[in-house]
């Protein structure tokens, strides 16, 4: 594991302590004031439906504007340069505009409490059961990577060994999410959300200062690591070579479709805070209110790192002492006067705390509703799965302790996630979208396009890619690879058991697929209709194509 060295202590004194103190105890009286509101399950896995647009679309922002996005986007920008801007214009925008308008109104109109319901009435109980746990599990992987990032910034802060840091924010996370559900959750979000702003703006500026502005931050890095650097799409041709390690085609369609669309549209974490909005268009407007500020936010991720860049010239090199998960930290040391760096501070604290609750509060309305409630425990009282609910959020975050450990193996915290996404959320993905656009797709089709496309992207990352059968120049270009890769193996195997066991009765997919919104409506005639939707098979034969482009690159 790596520590920071002393002589990176952040200079914080009595001011800075006093804002972060204050910051706490406003976060716990918003839990306490809370719980007033949680008085059955419903309202403590979604807030009993009840929420404004605005606030739903303020958490939703800040629930990915975790301390993992902060710290891992920063280092992305450190590492790799301008290339960062592409998980935010194209791998996150067109995700969310579409989740807004074409997925929201399947998942609210179906009155499901977490996305692997829906696949329980698209599919069947298997693909049900599959993608509960798998999404189970990896919210508490994430949830550890929130718990890693923190234990950075509280190690710079007040020195504490990581292992100390992990369990002590773990613990207070907990106390805040039991008590007040998932209204307390969102509520603290839509504070973070500005508690992060007034973080992150000042190290902005004031980095772009330290460096000469723009021009000279430009000048510094293109020197040292070539135009490239300071271009998003520099280098990106089929062949050439860009500090990503990744082609147009594998950008495009590995992180601006698959593992976009996959982490937006399917990710529980997300869709959880469009769901507890008080009304279906308050629930569309949720992601497309998030949007807007999600296209600025990356400036204010992704300079300070290449500032970081400039300042600590080997960051992340071999005998450095240092990775580039400590560009923020390192920045802030070398930038913030004193209550400055307490905002600062504090706005990492909130990150984190946005992120892992997102995480934990996915996770114990999974655990308790798709897992517990349907297979284990059935038929209790509504008073007993709320406390369960509250029991399996307290186990979810000592799981996520252990976690954090297995995040801090890696020195960039952002390439770790996009390995989960292209290992949980991608195949969950296909499934969704081949289900809900074509109706033929069978009730078998759902568990085995699941298995198919999360063992192919395992097999792409750690066989193809880390025994080196085929040279793929980093982490982040072999995520975007294993990403189409589980995502064709999922759609190709989804057809070949369409073809061979029985649809689900069409009475039964009124609103779950597109075209059958409302109970009694005409039925759209599959024969003769070209429309892309309803012909998989030709997309499968097109996707695998790109899938064999996408290796291309990296065999020569």
């Amino acid at each position: 594991m790596h520590y920071l060295a002393a002589e990176l202590r952040l200079p914080t004194n009595g001011l800075d302590y006093t804002i972060l103190a204050i910051y706490f105890v406003v976060v716990l009286g918003i839990g306490f004031a809370a719980r007033a509101s949680v008085k059955t399950s419903l309202d403590f896995f979604l807030s009993g439906r009840s929420l404004p647009a605005w606030v739903t679309g303020l958490a939703f922002v800040a629930a990915n504007l975790g301390a993992t996005e902060i710290l891992g986007m920063a280092a992305t920008g450190a590492q790799y340069g301008v290339a960062v801007v592409h998980w935010y214009w194209i791998g996150a925008i067109p995700a969310m505009v579409f989740l807004g308008l074409v997925m929201m109104p399947f998942y609210y109109r179906s009155k499901v409490r977490s996305v692997p319901e829906f696949l329980l009435q698209r599919f069947d109980k298997s693909a049900h059961l599959l993608s509960s746990i798998l999404f189970a599990f990896s919210a508490i992987l994430i949830a550890g990577v929130n718990l890693y990032a923190l234990s950075i910034v509280v190690e710079a802060l007040l020195g504490w060994p990581q292992w100390v840091a992990i369990v002590v924010a773990g613990l207070f996370v907990l106390v805040y999410i039991t008590i007040g559900g998932l209204s307390s959750a969102i509520y603290n979000e839509v504070l973070q959300f500005f508690v992060i702003l007034a973080a992150l703006i000042p190290l902005t500026l004031l980095g772009l200062k330290r460096v000469g502005g723009w021009d000279g931050l430009s000048d510094s890095l293109t020197s040292k690591h070539g135009s490239n650097f300071m271009s998003a799409w520099g280098g990106t041709g089929i062949g050439d070579a860009n500090p990503l390690g990744a082609n147009w085609l594998t950008i495009v369609l590995g992180l601006g479709f698959v593992l976009s669309f996959g982490y937006w549209t399917t990710n529980f974490a997300e869709v959880q805070r469009a769901l507890s909005a008080k009304n279906l268009s308050a629930a569309q407007r949720t992601p497309l209110i998030a949007a807007f500020p999600k296209m600025f936010i990356v400036f204010v991720v992704m300079i300070p790192g290449l500032v970081a860049a400039v300042v600590v010239p080997n960051i992340g090199t071999d005998g450095s002492g240092t990775t580039y998960n400590d560009a923020i930290p390192l920045l802030m040391r070398e930038l913030l006067p004193n209550g400055v760096l307490g905002i600062a501070v504090t706005g990492l604290l909130a990150a984190f705390m946005a992120g892992m609750a997102a995480n934990v509060s996915s996770f114990n309305t999974v655990f308790t509703t798709d897992i517990w409630a349907r297979y284990v425990k059935k038929d209790q009282s509504d008073a007993y799965y709320l406390r369960f609910g509250r029991l399996i959020t307290a186990l979810g975050v000592l799981a996520s302790i252990g976690t954090a450990f297995i995040a801090a193996s890696f020195s960039n915290i952002m390439s770790y996630l996009q390995t989960l996404f292209s290992f949980f959320n991608v195949p969950l993905f296909v499934v969704f979208i081949i289900g809900m656009f074509w109706k033929r797709a069978s009730m078998k089709s759902g568990v085995w396009g699941l298995l198919a496309g999360t063992t192919a992207a395992m097999v792409n990352y750690f066989v193809i890619y880390k025994q080196g059968v085929i040279d793929i120049p980093s982490d982040q270009g072999a995520n975007f690879v294993s990403a189409i890769v589980g995502f064709v193996a999922g759609a190709v195997v989804m057809i070949a058991v369409t073809l061979f066991t029985a649809p689900k009765p069409e009475a039964e997919l009124a609103g779950l697929v597109y075209g059958t919104e409302s109970p009694g409506a005409p039925e759209v005639p599959e024969e003769g209709d070209s429309a892309w939707y309803r012909r998989p098979a030709l997309l499968g034969w097109g996707a695998i194509v790109l899938a064999a482009l996408c290796y291309v690159p990296y065999s020569f």
